[in-house]
């Protein structure tokens, strides 16, 4: 396979059916639901065969090619700018130029503090084309989060939107003089303008001399992710896997020139920011980026710009399922939507409803060294590894003890496989080869927190395996579910919520005495609700720790719920009974403790009733 923008005759037949096979007329509704899956898998393979044979081709080079063959088409198009494939071309050998008049060189780190636009895409294109790396800031962090994001990748200079440069001009002195500011658009705090110096760079391609091209192995970008603990990381992503990521998509979606893809996530995620986007850009499609969702303006985008994909996250859906009937909520022309989180409640409703034709589910981790695919659209699971891919694609689900928080370990000291629609963690073997590019681990920034995912003498001496923090179940039939996050961390409204973080602020409130913080299940509800279950003393007001969770805590990140106690309730090793908390939820009927809902339309946290937490259960209450 020759790769995208060759006239590779597996390209061009990809959408025909294989000589002797059936027609669709005469095949069963299975019969399709499996040779779709199988070719989803065929084409995949096809297109990421020839990765590795040309290890200087990475994607920011394939952006030049794809200039080549589609010129003036459309590729990423934005409220705030559009950018056709020359458009992207040139863009990016602008910021490659720019970076190379700022000194940057191979290995060097940017952080790009940046609302989602077709600009963003430019930058870190144009950045790691001369090996520079980029840190993909969450725009929503601000104070200490946002100073601890920065510092870790040490960055050599910072490219920031105007509307977020109020959140630098305020990180400390000592830090801020670490690096060099440039800002996107007009602004206020005296930062120098970038595209002045943008405008006085030829956009023609970079020459061997000025820079040497990254090798598949350098690292592209950091992706920030909570992980199962700790602090916000850095996860590293190398210029294999954004390529791998691309073209795997590409094959599963089957995308094309005439695809437009709707991603309305956040661009600073690997689903949003990597995968929508690199999977439509080596098909030739358009990427209609938007900088937020809206579930009102939602399907009149989507059908005004002639979306045939849409990437999306379980809670989107239901947003979508929950909101009142549109006149033109099937007058579309997708053809698919991928994503993951599409719980089985929501799945059903949200395909006939909206005249979905296909789902594509999946389970991935930006730092994580295995994925699944859900190619069949079986409703509920995140994936399934076909037999003639299990050598490939080595998973496993271990027993797992809940209060220890570790696998489970027999006698010999090694861990125990799940039965069939057994719960116990996911894990991904390592591979011993250390050239091998598919199935490692890349790891973090912070070595420490590398080492923590490294399960070690799994099923016998000296094998390593990935941790990926997550509990899941598999089928009699093969089929993987979801069914929670192990530990510290839980997800909510898209976002991975480290609750270590989030207590680091809370406990800094007055009157806040001790403390834990952690994720609820409410039925109906995508995701974990943040819960706090906080003891307090006279000092405590229920206003203010609310205008200080505010103040130091992004939206997703501030507890929706309060839990005050008398006492808190420890384990032998002094630990708290989190598993317990968590067991009990916010039910007010099923307990005596004072407890309270940050309410949006008051801005302030209320008791939280009988009547109030039906009305959540219900439906009735959005977040």
């Amino acid at each position: 396979m020759g790769g995208v923008g060759r006239d590779d005759a597996h390209f061009r037949g990809v959408r025909r059916p294989p000589a002797g096979h059936a027609t669709v007329r005469e095949m069963s509704a299975s019969d399709i639901q499996s040779k779709d899956a199988r070719d989803a898998w065929v084409r995949a393979l096809g297109r990421t065969a020839a990765i590795e044979r040309e290890p200087r081709r990475v994607l920011p080079v394939l952006i030049d090619e794809l200039a080549d063959r589609y010129d003036d088409s459309p590729a990423l198009l934005s409220p705030a700018g559009s950018l056709s494939y020359r458009g992207l071309a040139i863009r990016m050998n602008q910021y490659s130029r720019f970076g190379l008049a700022q000194g940057l060189a191979p290995g060097d780190c940017v952080c790009l503090l940046l609302g989602n636009s077709a600009e963003y895409v430019a930058v870190w294109l144009g950045l790691a084309r001369i090996g520079v790396t980029v840190a993909l800031v969450n725009t929503q962090l601000s104070g200490d989060a946002l100073a601890l994001a920065i510092a870790s990748a040490a960055p050599r200079l910072l490219i920031v939107g105007a509307d977020l440069t109020g959140a630098v001009a305020e990180l400390p002195g000592a830090l801020r003089s670490s690096f060099s500011v440039w800002v996107l658009g007009p602004d206020e705090h005296g930062f120098p303008p970038l595209e002045p110096q943008l405008a006085e760079l030829p956009g023609d391609r970079v020459p061997d001399s000025l820079r040497a091209t990254p090798s598949l192995d350098m690292t592209a970008l950091y992706i920030y992710t909570s992980g199962t603990t700790g602090m916000p990381k850095a996860a590293k992503v190398s210029h294999y896997r954004v390529l791998s990521w691309s073209y795997w998509f590409a094959g599963l979606l089957d995308t094309q020139h005439d695809d437009r893809m709707y991603d309305c996530l956040p661009l600073y995620h690997s689903v949003g920011g990597v995968v929508a986007v690199g999977a439509t850009l080596v098909g030739g499609g358009a990427v209609i980026i938007r900088p937020r969702f809206s579930a009102k303006d939602f399907w009149r985008d989507v059908r005004d710009e002639r979306c045939t994909l849409f990437q999306y996250i379980g809670e989107l859906c239901r947003y979508l399922v929950n909101a009142p009937v549109q006149p033109n909520e099937t007058d579309h022309r997708l053809r698919l939507a991928c994503g993951n989180g599409l719980k089985s409640d929501v799945w059903e409703r949200f395909k006939s409803r909206f005249r979905i034709p296909r789902i594509l589910e999946y389970y991935a981790s930006t730092e994580g060294n295995f994925s699944l695919y859900n190619c069949e659209g079986e409703p509920g699971a995140v994936g399934r590894i076909p037999p003639f891919l299990a050598h490939r694609l080595p998973v496993a689900l271990v027993r797992f003890d809940v209060d220890t928080e570790q696998p489970v370990r027999n006698a010999a000291g090694f861990c125990e496989p799940c039965d069939p629609d057994e719960t116990g963690e996911a894990l991904g073997l390592i591979p011993v080869e250390q050239t091998r590019r598919a199935g490692r681990f890349e790891g973090y920034l912070d070595n420490d927190s590398s080492a923590r995912k490294v399960l070690r003498d799994v099923f016998k001496a000296g094998d390593s395996w990935y941790r990926t923090g997550d509990l899941m179940r598999r089928d009699g039939r093969g089929y993987y579910y979801f069914v929670d996050r192990i530990g510290d961390t839980y997800r909510w409204k898209g976002e991975n919520v480290s609750t270590s973080e989030v207590w680091a602020s809370l406990s800094a409130g007055l009157g806040v005495v001790d403390g834990i913080v952690y994720g609820v299940a409410l039925p109906g509800v995508d995701g974990r609700a943040g819960t706090a279950a906080l003891i307090v003393d006279r000092d405590f007001d229920l206003n203010a720790f609310h205008d200080h969770a505010a103040r130091c805590l992004p939206a997703y990140a501030r507890p929706v719920f309060l839990r005050l106690l008398a006492v808190l309730e420890l384990t032998a090793t002094f630990k708290p009974r989190k598993q317990d908390l968590v067991r009990l939820g916010v039910d007010p009927a099923k307990s005596a403790d004072r407890l309270y809902f940050d309410d949006a339309r008051s801005g302030s946290y209320v008791p939280l009733d009988t009547a109030l937490y039906s009305m959540i259960t219900g439906g009735g209450v959005r977040f």
